[in-house]
This record gives C-alpha cells, structure tokens and sequence, in this order.
C-alpha cells in the first residue's frame, strides 16, 4: 500500500469498509428485512414472518430460478467458448488490427442492455431467421453482453503467460492442437474459471435487454422480480432477490472449489 504509517492502513481500512457498508451491505440487508417483512410501516418491520419465501417456492418463482440458472449456463458456455477462441485468435495478430477487433468485442458492454434487446429484437423479428418469441434470443441476448468480459479474462490471462512453454513444446514437436490442450489451456485454467463465473454471475442479474426479448414461456428471475416490484409486491420481491442472490453464490462457491491451477500437463 501507498500508506506506509500504521495508523494511515488503519483509516483506509476504515474508510474502505464504511463505504462497503453503506453501498453494498446496509442495501443487502435492507433487501433480506424486506423479504421477512409482514408490515414495515416504521423505521424496522413490525414483524417477521416466512410466508414471501412459502409463496415463492410454491409458485412461479421455481420454473424463473430454472430459467435462470440454465440461460445463465448455457449463455456463459457459449461465451467462455467464443472468448477463448478470440482471445487465442488475436493474440497472434499485428497489433493495430488486434486492437481494432477487441474494440468490436467490447462494444456490446459499452452500450446499455435495452439497446441489444432491442436491437436483437428488430433484426430477428421476420424471416429468414426468426427467433422473436422463442428461448434462443434470451439465450442469445446474454451471450451478446457476458462475451466481452468472458473475452477480456482470457485475454488477460494469455497476456500474463510466459511464452517459454509454448515454445518448449514446439521445439520437442508438440503439434499446435497438441500445445493448445496440454500447455495452453491448463496454464489460462484459472482465468477461464474466472471468467465463466462473471459471465454466469450478470447472466443471473441481466434485466434490461431480456425484458425485451423473453417470450411467456421463458421467464427469468430478474423479469420476475420486475413484475413483482412493478405491481406493488415489494416484499415477495425481496425474497426472490435474496433466492437469486443465493443461487448464484451457491454456484460461484462451487466453481471456486475447483482444483483448478495454472500448470502445463
């Protein structure tokens, strides 16, 4: 750190977590009151009861978490899949022409998401290629926005390794495919874990641009939670929020309990 007396680390400690309070955990936890709430009329909920989470695993609120959970895999997939293939495509290339093209990776985070759900909804709303009103074009929204930060971690992790394995394995007649399966990839392993975990983690969270594109039959659970908070339901929000928020750390932990290390085979 750039603080070098104790009592310096001490305050920017301090600071940093105040401000993490305030911003991310005193909303959370204003968040997981509102789904125990019965009646919150006064400055804390009269009182608490369990009903918002009944109601939510007995309605709807299961097939949204199934939705969610398999558009978020699938969508992330792809993305870890076509980032990897661009990342290790352009790493060869010129710089100029490499730089250009990562721009153009990038530009679908660099617009708002309700700009790619409409635009996906206008190209592919008439023949030949119709996918308005079919799960494909949710699928293929979230894969549109998750792709650049998929694209980015692998990039970031082939920047970092050193070329020396690669050509050790070329001078001993590794072919490329060869190189690529047991040299490459085990040594990015780490950087592909982190970046289908973020591309899984705003999957579960995207709202913008499948709002405009989600058929009846394909409901997430942020659209769902739109719908509640929409009509008034706050409470029965909340406590689906809090189920999203735990179903995506549940599936963050899990990745992250992977015996993944940056190792060539």
């Amino acid at each position: 750190m750039l603080v070098w007396s104790r009592a310096g680390r001490w305050s920017v400690w301090a600071a940093g977590l105040l401000l993490m309070s305030l911003f991310y955990l005193l909303p959370l936890a204003v968040i997981g009151l509102a789904s125990l709430a019965g009646q919150w009329n006064a400055a804390l909920p009269s009182h608490l009861t369990l009903r918002h989470y009944a109601d939510a695993v007995q309605g709807d609120s299961g097939t949204e978490l199934r939705v969610s959970l398999l558009t978020g895999l699938i969508a992330s997939l792809l993305a870890l899949a076509a980032g990897s293939w661009a990342a290790l495509a352009l790493r060869r290339m010129a710089p100029l022409p490499r730089r250009g093209l990562e721009v153009l990776f990038f530009l679908p985070s660099a617009v708002p998401s309700v700009s790619v759900g409409l635009g996906l909804l206008v190209a592919f709303s008439r023949p030949p290629l119709l996918l308005n009103g079919t799960t494909a074009i949710v699928i293929l929204a979230h894969f549109i926005l998750v792709s650049a930060f998929a694209f980015g971690n692998v990039s970031a992790g082939l920047a970092r390794l050193p070329p020396e394995y690669e050509d050790v394995a070329s001078s001993l007649g590794a072919r490329p495919a060869y190189r690529l399966r047991r040299v490459t990839l085990p040594l990015v392993a780490p950087y592909l874990a982190a970046a289908f975990s973020l591309s899984f983690a705003l999957s579960m969270g995207e709202l913008g641009a499948t709002v405009m594109v989600y058929p009846p039959g394909w409901v997430t659970l942020p659209v769902g939670i739109f719908a509640l908070s929409d009509r008034g339901e706050v409470f029965a929000g909340a406590a689906l929020t809090i189920l999203l928020v735990a179903a995506t750390l549940v599936v963050l932990l899990g990745l992250s309990r992977l015996p993944l290390r940056a190792q060539a085979r």
